[in-house]
């Protein structure tokens, strides 16, 4: 009986943070609250309102995802860990701000859903394939779990950001990061991206030297100001960058077998007025046209599947997420990732970050009638003819 008011209040609570519509902040904002006036009070004040918000938003929509799909262990383990998460948020609510145990308090709590939702991303891929192996795969059921991934993933890229600052800001004993005393937070105000991309670079480098006992060497380039510099999340450029190196290695190692030598990847860094950007290219063969938009697609990869134990062993390639996911973490401050293929010949990979900091807000889903419309929609037929497959026998077909 506890159980069910428990599970009743529950229900309630979240459908009424879901008419909330999240709080985009700016990277100027993150930056500004986190430096000289950083208070954590004031973040306890305004993550106690915006994290059930961000939460409510998305776990309105995880229930939008087909029953079959609902039912899934992996799934359901999941839709319990954002349900014990906004519980644990939902209890500070009315909690007096200027009692030091509960700041010291909600900063734990903050600590525990950060670790509690590590695993997210494995698991909910997990959930897919359960789905998959015992239901198989239909299009409606694909364009709607695409849909739901980009806005999920992002919402917890949202969310994770959120709590990131919180603990980096207000929750050790060191008020400063010995390794990166000039972060604030995990925003670094002159990220170094030639620095970041070279880190990228000779960790993708030591795994493919693990699988292949070869790499392709790195040839960078900087345009305009040297070094170039931006406000950013280094972690965030990181996991884009590392990402597009594997995926080049890879290309180029299997293309080029056992040769003594590899054309090198070209990574390029060019700063304008507008945007920040960075280009991987390598000279892998490439990609047909038709299977650009696959790459993105949650689920889809060229390479066999890892097994779930293995999650923590960052293969060089499995799940199919590494690219959509890395152009999450672009989109998120209002950039993009894009592809660019010469099949034959090699890809460049395009990263796009916005120059200031002012521009680059978060881009967050909103649960809305839109959303939920997108999930209802039946198919209609294709309004352009579908070509076939085998020529026409033009001596079939009458005249008019």
């Amino acid at each position: 009986m506890r159980i069910l008011r428990f599970l009743r209040s529950s229900v309630k609570d979240i459908d009424y943070y879901s008419k909330f519509s999240p709080s985009p902040l700016s990277m100027k904002q993150f930056l500004d609250f986190g430096s000289e006036n950083a208070c954590e009070k004031t973040s306890f004040a305004f993550l106690r309102q915006e994290l059930p918000v961000r939460l409510a938003n998305i776990m309105k929509e995880i229930n939008l995802l087909p029953d079959n799909l609902l039912r899934t262990p992996s799934v359901k383990l999941v839709q319990g860990w954002y349900m014990q998460s906004f519980q644990d948020i939902l209890e500070f609510k009315d909690k007096n701000a200027d009692d030091e145990k509960v700041t010291y308090d909600f900063t734990d709590a903050v600590i525990k859903v950060r670790n509690r939702h590590n695993d997210v991303i494995p698991t909910m891929a997990q959930g897919v394939v359960e789905y998959k192996e015992a239901y198989g795969t239909d299009p409606v059921v694909s364009q709607n779990v695409q849909y739901f991934f980009d806005r999920f993933y992002m919402s917890r890229i949202s969310i994770r950001m959120l709590l990131n600052q919180h603990t980096l800001l207000f929750g050790g004993k060191v008020k400063v990061n010995p390794a990166h005393p000039k972060h604030i937070g995990s925003i670094d105000p002159n990220c170094r991206v030639s620095a970041v991309i070279k880190d990228a670079y000779e960790n993708a480098r030591n795994l493919c030297d693990r699988y292949y006992m070869n790499s392709p060497e790195l040839v960078l380039e900087e345009f305009k100001a040297s070094p170039i510099t931006v406000v950013y999340v280094p972690s965030h450029l990181y996991h884009m960058v590392f990402e597009l190196f594997k995926n080049a290695m890879r290309a180029t190692m299997e293309l080029y077998g056992d040769a003594m030598e590899y054309p090198p990847i070209h990574a390029q860094v060019a700063l304008g007025t507008e945007d920040l950007t960075v280009k991987v290219s390598d000279r892998g063969g490439g990609v047909p046209l038709r299977k650009i938009d696959r790459l993105f697609t949650y689920t889809y990869s060229t390479a066999p599947r890892p097994s779930i134990d293995g999650a923590r062993a960052a293969p060089l390639a499995g799940y199919g997420y590494g690219l959509p996911i890395s152009r999450l973490y672009a989109r998120y401050f209002q950039g993009d990732l894009k592809l660019y293929s010469l099949e034959g010949y090699g890809t460049d990979a395009v990263i796009y970050i916005r120059a200031l900091s002012t521009e680059s807000i978060e881009r967050l889903p909103v649960y809305n009638k839109s959303a939920w419309k997108h999930y209802k929609m039946i198919q209609e037929a294709d309004d352009w003819c579908v070509p076939s497959k085998e020529p026409k026998d033009m001596t079939t077909f009458r005249s008019f």
